[in-house]
């Protein structure tokens, strides 16, 4: 069950990107191996994330928050190269992806400078926004685009679960002020 909690998981993420316009042709929409690409590159922002956390957090519920983001993300990345593998995909860098690289690169730097209850505040802020965003993506443009009805199952999962992180965020967002 996990495995498919991981994977759906792991599929969720592809839609994370604003890069992703709202209401794109089904032209536009992204292909099985750069969808793949995009999921991956999105885990390991999460990743990146959590580790600056493990660092630079000092309030215990954020470093909390922060081990079980690295950990779900770690399984998830796990996951999602065991499906890609599954289904024969080599993943295929893409605009999304390189934008959303960019995007985690400057957010990291960002928080980077701060420090303390500024950096705790900030990074737990953008768990909510980045959380907020890969469900908002989920719902309106992954579920719908996908045509794999294994793909399609996973991501329904998937957005189960990370609406559970979203809260789990805003949980901590709000103890924290």
């Amino acid at each position: 069950m996990f495995t498919r909690w991981s994977t759906a998981i792991a599929a969720a993420i592809l839609l994370s990107s604003p890069a992703l316009p709202q209401g794109a042709s089904a032209a536009d929409k992204p292909t099985d191996p750069q969808i793949a690409h995009i999921a991956y590159t999105a885990g390991v922002i999460d990743i990146n994330a959590a580790k600056q956390a493990q660092k630079k957090a000092k309030n215990k519920d954020v470093k909390a928050f922060a081990e079980d983001m690295l950990r779900d993300h770690e399984a998830v990345n796990k996951q999602a190269l065991a499906l890609v593998k599954k289904l024969n995909v080599t993943p295929e860098d893409n605009d999304t992806s390189k934008a959303l690289s960019k995007q985690a690169s400057d957010k990291l730097a960002e928080l980077g400078k701060l420090s303390g209850a500024a950096f705790d505040k900030a990074y737990v802020a953008n768990e909510v926004a980045y959380h907020k965003a890969v469900n908002g993506a989920l719902e309106t443009q992954l579920i719908p685009s996908a045509g794999n009805a294994e793909l399609k199952s996973l991501l329904q999962t998937g957005l189960k679960i990370f609406q559970g992180h979203q809260q789990h965020a805003e949980h901590v967002a709000a103890e924290l002020k």
